[in-house]
């Protein structure tokens, strides 16, 4: 986590302060449970609060305490007390550390969904109004990098966009799943805390209570978090190696807008480089990092170890944090986008017409010629063609062959682009609904 790919807002969840903001939250709402149940004395949670609720607890004491003490919940703890006085005693009780960490990083976690899930949306906003401005712009579409048969710039989009919506629900139900609350106490077995505790912990932090827990909340959950971020930081790197394919100057049908001032080479100065999808790569890659990692965190000794806990202390901030960044830079790019329909109008008609040869081999079968035969006789009119030996129709044209079964006509109407873009309505439909 650098500031160069860094966003305040998701930045600030993962602070030293907003975590020990979490844990004292956590503490005081048990405490408040504990009072009510008399466990504690109720004035005792009163004054936890009172002496607490607004206080900026002191990074660099917890630090110095924990040096001590090896332990950081200890080390937090310690340090309410000196804030809270007396009445600190009653914090933490029949509680375990991982009572507090867990719950917290689930807490962590369920914000930065929520903020994904917004980023996610502002992607979906600008593929949206880009694929409805395309709708019906022609170029072409293309199989193992090979020009194959034509499609419209905004069907490219579209797919984009149905893909981030997935991307969206996969999120969705990622934050549902991680938002969990764990206050069961050593080895999870309410021996020293009532179950009640951890129903007011939980819905006083907009949780949901983890059925049950060893001493640490199942982490086949963050697996799936995490793994769920990976999946949408593919979809972030499909979208942006489209575009960086789109800006090559051989095929210049899309580029990254390129502000004035901007310079793309160090050494010349005509360059204009696809920088910013080229960034997505590389960030999607360390987001897609955390996957591993996250998975062999499911495998813990017995009721808890900590192996997991280092882990999760990188991977939480560092993929949040990369992917909000790059969310926010992909739709940024597809909002400012140079579109260039003459250009793909121009690699459309490349090769002569070769990209309705499909159209030609069905006409064929449909007029009696077998599929096979069909399939040669299309085919050695347009291996000329794709050297740059002639036109396709006016091959076409003169073999007598193909004649036998298509007038000059018929041959003619195989070559009519709109045929392609017939069912694009449907699509749209289908992706973006009525509207």
């Amino acid at each position: 986590m650098i500031p160069r790919y860094s966003r305040p807002e998701m930045v600030s969840i993962w602070e030293p302060q907003t975590r020990f903001n979490i844990w004292f939250e956590i503490e005081a709402h048990a405490a408040d449970a504990l009072a009510e149940l008399g466990t504690i004395p109720k004035d005792a949670a009163k004054t936890i609060w009172a002496k607490a609720k607004d206080a900026t607890f002191n990074v660099e004491r917890i630090d110095e305490i924990e040096r001590e003490t090896k332990h950081d919940v200890i080390a937090f703890l310690t340090h309410l007390a000196e804030i809270v006085g007396p009445e600190a005693r009653f914090v933490h009780q029949g509680m375990t550390s991982s009572d507090v960490l867990d719950t917290c990083l689930n807490v962590q976690l369920s914000r930065a969904a929520d903020i994904l899930i917004a980023d996610i949306d502002k992607v979906l906003a600008a593929l949206k109004t880009r694929a409805f401005e395309h709708k019906m712009t022609p170029t072409i579409g293309r199989s193992h990098g090979i020009h194959a048969e034509p499609v419209t710039f905004g069907l490219k989009l579209a797919y984009a966009y149905a893909e981030f919506t997935r991307a969206r629900e996969r999120v969705v139900a990622a934050r549902k799943e991680i938002a969990t609350c764990a206050i069961s106490g050593a080895v999870g077995t309410f021996a020293q805390i009532d179950p009640r505790v951890e129903e007011h912990v939980a819905k006083a932090m907009g949780l949901a209570v983890e059925p049950i827990s060893t001493q640490v909340i199942p982490r086949d959950r963050h697996a799936m978090f995490f793994a769920t971020l990976g999946v949408v930081a593919s979809s972030v790197e499909r979208l942006a190696t489209e575009i960086r394919h789109m800006q090559r100057t051989e095929v210049l049908e899309a580029e990254e807008f390129f502000s004035e001032g901007q310079k793309g080479s160090s050494a010349m100065p005509h360059k204009r480089n696809p920088v910013l999808t080229e960034n997505l790569t590389g960030l999607a890659r360390i987001v897609r990092s955390a996957v591993t990692p996250a998975l062999e965190n499911v495998v813990l000794w017995h009721e808890r170890d900590i192996s997991h806990s280092s882990v999760e202390r990188m991977i939480g901030p560092d993929a949040t944090v990369t992917l909000d960044f790059a969310l926010n830079r992909l739709a940024g790019v597809v909002e400012k986008l140079l579109v260039y329909p003459a250009n793909m109008q121009k690699n459309l008609d490349r090769l002569g017409g070769l990209v309705h040869s499909q159209r030609l081999l069905i006409a064929l079968t449909q007029k009696g010629a077998s599929r096979e035969d069909s399939y040669k006789l299309v085919q050695r009119n347009a291996m000329p063609v794709w050297r740059g030996e002639g036109d396709f129709q006016s091959l076409l044209k003169k073999d007598a062959d193909v004649k036998k079964y298509l007038s000059d006509k018929e041959i003619e109407e195989q070559f009519d682009l709109a045929y392609h873009f017939k069912h694009v309505d449907t699509i749209f439909k289908r992706v973006f609904g009525a509207s």
